[in-house]
């Protein structure tokens, strides 16, 4: 438990705040999402990939000027649902993401976040509209990549893992097979960045927190 809270434990992170940008209030604190979050998935892998999309998400808002407290939280529940509600189907308002936004709403999450996290899912069909949403879409499967491909060096780490090794690994498609390199792609490209800028952007997110991943020396 104690891994999984590797984040700087920042007075915030333990006290409710309040977000008035929406023209909606919502009391929070990440303790009161990670819970949530733990409650509805047990698996290791998915747990490490809801902690670096919050880490990137956060790292993504300060870049913007924007709240990192209230991006984290996107990212640390976006996936919340998928075990229990994977959604192979990939129905637009049944079971992932749809699901977990329903539970997100009558917690009281803002709408603009319950709409950046079903618009991480191509499939819902609701526009990225926002710096948030277009955020999400953006370090989600560069964030799974990422992990994947710092798991299979002699070090685990993402401290020796440069760009050129990653765009390497993304145009061997018998490599992390799961993620969607069209998706890595176009994120970048909403972002308005370069993909190889995009990389090192959430390497450098990424690499204080590894050990929170699983990854490096064990």
């Amino acid at each position: 438990m104690n891994g999984e809270r590797a984040l700087p434990r920042h007075p915030v992170h333990c006290l409710p705040f309040t977000v008035y940008a929406f023209g909606e209030t919502m009391t929070w604190t990440r303790d009161r999402a990670l819970q949530l979050m733990h409650e509805y998935t047990a698996s290791d892998a998915l747990r490490k990939h809801m902690y670096a999309v919050e880490v990137a998400m956060r790292a993504m808002a300060e870049r913007a000027g924007e709240d990192p407290e209230v991006w984290g939280l996107v990212g640390l529940l976006h996936d919340f649902d998928y075990e229990r509600y994977p959604n192979a189907a990939h129905s637009p308002t049944e079971e992932h993401p749809a699901e977990g936004v329903r539970i997100l709403a009558g917690e009281g999450f803002p709408e603009p976040m319950q709409r950046a996290i079903l618009g991480h899912a191509n499939y819902c069909g609701v526009p990225r509209d926002t710096p948030m949403a277009r955020a999400l879409f953006a370090v989600d499967e560069v964030a799974g990549f990422l992990v994947a491909c710092a798991l299979v060096r002699p070090s685990r780490s993402l401290q020796d893992l440069e760009v050129s090794s990653v765009k390497k690994k993304l145009k061997d498609k018998a490599f992390a097979r799961g993620v969607n390199r069209e998706d890595v792609i176009r994120g970048a490209e909403e972002l308005g960045v370069p993909l190889e800028e995009h990389i090192g952007f959430m390497l450098e997110a990424l690499r204080p927190h590894e050990r929170m991943l699983g990854l490096g020396a064990p």
